[in-house]
């Protein structure tokens, strides 16, 4: 019998680290359930911060103290110290930003103080260096800390030296510094340790105070489920968040209008990716329609093209119009609507 990547996840945290380690103990649901979908506080796995739900972990570890849960504001006797969420996808041909679907999740954690953890089971494929940069900066803004591991001797530790919180805090600090040494390993390796070259590769615009991250998203890659594109757009909007922690984020879909967005704000408000990309602090939806000063043929274009599927002479159109776009973006002859 084939188990799912959640069964052997959960199997693995059970035999490795037990229900209860130095009076910290284990949540955690091994059969499938639901519980997991409920908040920390009342009785699941769901961490969340101001009333926005980041998604539901695999485990989490606490102590028996008071914690005022994040999401809700409802007080326990249940302190969270941990929050894992864990994957082999490594073993299941999933790379690139596959990896990033799922870094939301522990992410909850982290916005309430914790030790956020996204543990990618060791198989056939690498963890992407870009995880491990997300997750650094993300430690830099956010109330916890983040760490990416692909080994459970890393939480051993954790757990092991939790009730010492300079030993504690000390361990976190250099996992946090290997984790940079790997992004920045890559960062120099690709990008010539030059955040510019960076933008040109990756889609993106970088200004003194803001940055823009543009994709050719239409409304259909948010009502038809096939096609996961909410939870692509999820993963690279958290990465250019917090790559560029310091600057406002504007996430532009050219392809798309303002009547596009209302009508997903409208008919997919419980759609959990979509939610996070509207409520995410500093992180602004913008459209071909708030673009200031864009020629109307380069909007007419663009919107011909606004449901078909970037390939053939779609993909041929979307790239020659939104280099123009990026090109007067970058000079200053168009600039992004408030």
């Amino acid at each position: 019998m084939a188990y799912s990547s959640d069964e052997i996840i959960k199997r693995e945290i059970l035999d490795t680290l037990g229900h209860e380690t130095k009076g910290i103990k284990l949540r955690i649901f091994p059969q499938s359930s639901n519980e997991d979908q409920k908040p920390f506080s009342e009785g699941g796995l769901t961490f969340g911060f101001e009333g926005v739900s980041y998604g539901s972990c695999d485990a989490a570890w606490y102590v028996d103290e008071k914690w005022v849960d994040g999401l809700n504001g409802k007080e326990i006797n249940k302190k969270p110290v941990i929050a894992l969420e864990g994957t082999d996808a490594l073993s299941r041909n999933s790379a690139g930003n596959a990896l990033y679907q799922r870094f939301h999740h522990a992410l909850g954690g982290v916005k309430n103080g914790i030790v956020g953890v996204y543990y990618l089971k060791k198989g056939t494929q690498k963890i992407q260096p870009d995880l491990f940069g997300m997750a650094y900066f993300a430690s830099k803004v956010e109330k916890g800390r983040y760490l990416v591991i692909d080994d459970l001797s890393v939480v051993k530790d954790l757990l092991d030296c939790y009730h010492d919180p300079v030993v504690f805090s000390a361990y976190v600090d250099a996992y946090l510094e290997k984790m940079y040494e790997i992004f920045n390993a890559k960062f120099q390796q690709f990008y010539n340790g030059d955040w510019k070259e960076f933008a040109k590769k990756r889609s993106t615009i970088i200004k003194d105070d803001y940055v823009i991250k543009y994709a050719g998203r239409s409304r259909r890659n948010f009502t038809d489920g096939s096609q996961r594109a909410g939870h692509i757009a999820v993963g690279e909007m958290f990465l250019t968040k917090y790559y560029f922690y310091d600057k406002k984020f504007y996430y532009l879909f050219p392809k798309m209008t303002r009547e596009d967005i209302e009508m997903l704000d409208k008919n997919k408000n419980t759609d959990k990716e979509w939610f996070l990309l509207r409520n995410e602090p500093n992180v602004f939806i913008k459209t071909i329609d708030d673009i200031d000063g864009v020629d109307k043929n380069i909007k007419k274009k663009l919107l011909q093209i606004k449901d078909e599927p970037l390939k053939g002479d779609a993909f041929t159109t979307f790239n020659a119009y939104t280099k123009e776009i990026v090109s007067k973006l970058e000079s200053g002859e168009y600039r992004i609507k408030e």
